[in-house]
């Protein structure tokens, strides 16, 4: 299960496109009339007008599941996620509305809210991504929930530059700590895959480190943003303490 958020300015646009896929299918819904799209539409354009001074109040989550959960993702189970999901998220007391999409191999179903709650107030989106990885991690131990698969497996080809890149880091340093037994041999393996090691240190002295960062294709990235295993404590602990002569 992963959770995918965005934010814009329209809801007709939004609207049409979680409702115009085949068989999709409104799975809950709350402040909204149901009708045709214009008629849905209206209803949360009336209610942002409650707090016209925000440009995007559209709310847009869409909460995928892996193929092997699809058997037990009954409607009645993935409305009951996805609203858990919401309340988790702080998104309450305001219009939503949940429809789910059956043209991929992944159940997966779209949220659409209102950032102006009932009472003309936004909904603040204060480390939301944060927060969403969190929530999602909780329901998939919750609920049984199939987790990702391994990112070696990922195809980096499909995925943006700077997506691709911090994939693409993950397998070289997970390749690299197979043959390194030592810092300098893990930034040599590194280098062989296009991938530049840097020591973050708390001094202008280069005494004390206080972190790593990996760089490729002109994107950097901490070792915690890779993976908890690519932190500069983790990574010591296994390569060593040779670190003052990278």
């Amino acid at each position: 299960m992963i959770g995918k958020l965005k934010k814009g300015c329209s809801f007709g646009g939004c609207i049409r496109y979680v409702t115009g896929k085949d068989e999709a299918k409104i799975l809950a819904s709350d402040g909204v009339l149901l009708g045709t799209n214009a008629e849905m539409t209206q209803s949360f354009e009336l209610q942002r007008q409650l707090n016209p001074r925000i440009k995007k109040p559209v709310g847009h989550i869409a909460l995928s599941f892996k193929p092997e959960d699809k058997p037990r993702l009954t409607d009645e189970f993935m409305a009951k996620i996805a609203l858990e999901y919401m309340q988790m998220m702080s998104i309450t007391k305001t219009q939503f509305i949940i429809v789910r999409h059956h043209n991929t191999d992944n159940p997966h179903c779209h949220i659409v809210y209102n950032r102006i709650n009932n009472e003309g107030k936004l909904i603040s989106d204060r480390n939301d991504y944060r927060r969403n990885e969190q929530v999602t991690k909780a329901l998939k131990s919750k609920y049984g929930l199939t987790y990702g698969t391994d990112k070696s497996n990922t195809n980096t080809r499909k995925l943006r530059n700077a997506e691709r890149a911090k994939y693409e880091i993950h397998n070289a340093v997970k390749d690299a700590l197979k043959d390194a037994d030592s810092w300098q041999k893990f930034k040599n393996e590194l280098a062989k895959r296009g991938v530049l090691l840097e020591l973050v240190y708390k001094d202008k002295e280069r005494t004390k480190v206080q972190g790593i960062r990996f760089c490729k294709d002109g994107y950097s990235f901490k070792g915690t943003q890779i993976c908890r295993e690519c932190s500069f404590g983790k990574l010591d602990a296994r390569l060593g303490t040779e670190y003052n002569r990278v």
